[in-house]
């Protein structure tokens, strides 16, 4: 990996995502290109050379701050570059997902996607920490934008009607059931009916499971929307 001379003051740079993450009491960033986190994320590009704009872990990018060698390797061991990537992103990825999962849209009444809520954390200065699950954070995440008003969300859970042919009931309940938090009224005739509550982030997956399995036969529609304030 080639070397590069440490900033005197400040650094400026154009296409740039900082990516954060806190680790040992101690709070790390690097500068990559936009378009190459997805790629390396979803491992289609596996030249970390290609997805760093420069080669340094920094305590702050903008100032030019380069974190110490023997912080680095107190915190992530001898792999220190690597190490330090594969963690940010991972971690920022479970945690997009569970806040895409758990909240909407309030105004549309619609889930974000996975890409939307990472850009909108990346925006806030969503720092994360280790020592916490993705579950605990992706909460204080939905707070945070909900304090600094990037975008309309709420913590939600969605209250949906179910409807298919029987027979595809039968068939498919168990794979339905595993999107479901809560069952409130189910039917059987010739169509099978289920009133339940979801997570915002079930509802697209229900509705491809139906589109999959019943052909266009079943169909979910949202009855209601509510709010959603357990940290479960």
């Amino acid at each position: 990996m080639r070397k590069i001379q440490q900033p005197a003051t400040s650094i400026k740079l154009t296409n740039v995502s900082i990516v954060r993450l806190r680790k040992g009491g101690k709070r790390y960033e690097v500068a990559c290109y936009k378009n190459k986190i997805l790629e390396w994320r979803n491992k289609l590009e596996k030249d970390i050379d290609n997805v760093l704009q420069i080669h340094q872990v920094f305590i702050n990018v903008s100032k030019g701050q380069i974190a110490s060698k023997e912080d680095l390797v107190k915190s992530f061991g001898t792999e220190v570059l690597n190490d330090a990537i594969m963690q940010v992103h991972s971690m920022s990825r479970d945690i997009a997902t569970i806040v895409s999962e758990k909240s909407v849209n309030p105004e549309t009444k619609r889930p974000y996607t996975v890409t939307m809520i990472e850009k909108a954390l990346s925006d806030v200065h969503f720092s994360m920490n280790p020592n916490k699950s993705a579950k605990q954070q992706a909460i204080e995440a939905i707070k945070l934008l909900q304090e600094k008003n990037i975008i309309p969300i709420a913590r939600a859970q969605m209250r949906v009607r179910v409807v298919m042919p029987a027979k595809d009931g039968k068939r498919i309940k168990e794979k339905l059931m595993a999107h479901v938090n809560k069952t409130e009224e189910e039917d059987w005739g010739d169509e099978y009916e289920l009133i339940c509550v979801v997570d915002p982030g079930s509802f697209r997956k229900i509705g491809d499971l139906l589109q999959e399995e019943t052909k266009g036969r079943g169909q979910v529609e949202v009855l209601t929307l509510n709010d959603s304030t357990a940290d479960d």
